[in-house]
């Protein structure tokens, strides 16, 4: 007998933050290189431990944020902390000026990759509204209100409606896991030693 097989997951991350990462990591690596070579002194190695700080967090908080969904269970990979949640143990999600998720005992955690843009609501209403008027215009239909959404509320919407769907699945049982991301945090921490030796030290 073959066991049921998990279906894929679904991803939510953020665009613009991924490219803000990009962005900022390469201008990070061109300002450090420049200052390793060039560098005289303890300029080098203020750099290197610069890098060796700021590489970390500028993943942490562009790069590495996602959501992961799937049949059986809700994984949030944070800044530093990866929350695995089984959909049973999800109590409910909230969208306000930012996007969390409940577990039954109250725990919020928020969702990093699916950010609240106000703004992004704001172009979707006026988007909705236009479509509105030309249907009534034209006699029409107008797109469904799903469409119209902004990116994040609709990322939410289906969170929920996989939630809702599986949340009594035997499969999507269990406690919530919490993991820290000490391949992000020792590094960082290394580097903000580093630093404050050099300028101890200076």
């Amino acid at each position: 007998m073959t066991s049921p097989t998990t279906s894929p997951d679904r991803t939510y991350r953020s665009p613009a933050g991924i490219a803000g990462g990009v962005f900022l990591l390469a201008l990070g690596a061109w300002l450090g290189f420049d200052a390793v070579v060039r560098g005289v002194g303890r300029t080098p190695w203020m750099a290197l431990a610069g890098l060796l700080l700021g590489v970390p967090l500028v993943v942490a908080f562009t790069i590495r944020p996602a959501v992961f969904g799937n049949d059986d269970r809700l994984r949030v990979r944070n800044p530093f902390r990866v929350i695995t949640l089984p959909w049973g143990a999800v109590a409910n999600f909230r969208s306000g000026y930012s996007n969390e998720v409940f577990d039954q005992s109250g725990t919020k955690y928020q969702l990093w990759s699916v950010p609240v843009s106000l703004r992004g609501r704001r172009r979707a209403q006026r988007r909705s509204l236009r479509a509105q008027t030309e249907a009534m215009k034209t006699g029409g239909a107008a797109q469904s209100g799903a469409d119209q959404r902004a990116t994040a509320d609709r990322a939410m919407d289906e969170l929920r409606e996989l939630w809702e769907k599986r949340a009594q699945a035997e499969t999507a049982q269990g406690e919530p896991s919490v993991r820290w991301a000490y391949e992000i945090i020792a590094p960082a921490v290394a580097g903000a030693v580093l630093l404050l030796i050099l300028g101890l030290t200076g």
